[in-house]
């Protein structure tokens, strides 16, 4: 018998395990796929790490969350600043100064605002008041026509298969809009890459803890179900209840992996295409996560898709339909007392890594009494 058994080798599973161990508790972890590290894991290819399951970033404001990763790993400098190309013209990411000279050749910071509330004022006229029912009046409310069309709607509406009137709100209640000539997409205090990728960041917080990876929980469940007096439940929630009130959506995504005889494709790590007659929304670059200096490169192209069983599950549609159904799933998860549920899956909400390590160590500081 262990003291928990734990689905999923991803981050929250890794750093409850982790601190699990360090509380004097036995712990098995297993995951289905043939690797741990959950959808950061890299891979090498050509002497590059490569994020097979998308770019990942570290970032965070929480001290706590940052020094634990770097008690395990180093972290570099890597800082997130995404380009756009849009009608053959490439734009800064977020929305700064950068992107507003390139846009309207705006040199001031009172030229630039003005601009955008100029736009502004047209949505909030036909709004008269009332508060944005979809993504696009809610898009057109924060920076106006021209960022919406040139940097926006077309590349949500690929991301997301439907169109920008049909999508709700909420998914868009922020945009970063700085007034500053400022690249940095994120404003936490600390952000960089693993020094050597993510792989080797949860392979140290697993050290010394036995996985089982090609190990599905629902193949061996009835064995499974013996092995542990508690169970901390990464996987997807709907499915842990035999979908029974129906399946929960998402979107999903294709990777197109490519090894380029060249040492630099595109100069940055990150460069989303916004155009809809291109099929794939961004190209990572996965030598520039970590400033490297190989002869050949590794880039990766990224399709949106439509989630079915069978592929893998990345944004949930946080929509009225699909959370009112989570919120079932919920109760039902509420009323188990030997399983606990964390992580996007589990939870049926967008997590950053650094929300998932911090959702975990909460759970752990709870359960374990640390």
């Amino acid at each position: 018998m262990f003291d928990y058994l734990i689905i999923g080798a991803g981050l929250f599973g890794a750093t409850f395990a982790n601190l699990a161990k360090k509380a004097g508790k036995s712990v098995l972890v297993i995951d289905k796929r043939p690797h741990i590290a959950g959808n950061c894991y890299t891979e090498t290819i050509e002497d590059i790490n490569v994020h097979k399951y998308g770019a990942h970033i570290f970032h965070t404001s929480n001290k706590d969350v940052w020094r634990f990763v770097n008690s395990f790993v180093e972290f570099n400098r890597y800082t997130n600043s995404p380009i756009a190309k849009s009608k053959g013209r490439y734009y800064n990411l977020p929305f700064n100064m950068n992107t507003f000279n390139q846009m309207w050749e705006t040199a001031t910071p009172e030229a630039a605002k003005a601009k955008i509330e100029e736009q502004k004022a047209e949505i909030l006229k036909l709004l008269k008041g009332r508060e944005p029912e979809n993504l696009e009046e809610q898009a057109l409310s924060l920076v106006g026509r021209d960022i919406f069309e040139t940097l926006i709607k077309e590349y949500t509406e690929k991301q997301w298969g439907r169109k920008c009137n049909e999508l709700p709100a909420s998914i868009i209640k922020r945009l970063p809009v700085r007034y500053t000539f400022d690249n940095n997409y994120f404003n936490d205090l600390y952000q960089g890459i693993p020094c050597g990728g993510y792989t080797q960041l949860v392979a140290k917080m697993l050290n010394g803890i036995e996985v089982r990876l090609n190990t599905d929980f629902f193949e061996h469940r009835s064995e499974l179900d013996c092995v542990a007096e508690k169970i901390i439940y990464t996987g997807p929630i709907d499915e842990f209840f035999d979908c029974q009130f129906g399946t929960l959506d998402y979107r999903s995504l294709h990777f197109e992996t490519e090894a380029l005889d060249k040492d630099n494709f595109q100069g940055n790590a990150v460069v989303n295409y916004i155009d809809a007659d291109i099929p794939y929304t961004r190209i990572i670059e996965h030598k520039h996560f970590e400033f490297g200096q190989q002869t050949k490169t590794v880039i990766t192209r990224e399709y949106p898709q439509a989630w079915s069983l069978g592929k893998e599950r990345y944004y949930t549609v946080n929509d009225e339909k699909n959370s009112a159904l989570y919120a079932k799933y919920k109760a039902l998860a509420e009323r188990q007392s030997k399983v606990i549920f964390g992580g996007r899956l589990a939870e049926y909400k967008y997590y950053d890594m650094d929300d998932v390590i911090e959702r975990a160590m909460a759970v752990a500081k709870r359960e374990l009494g640390i």
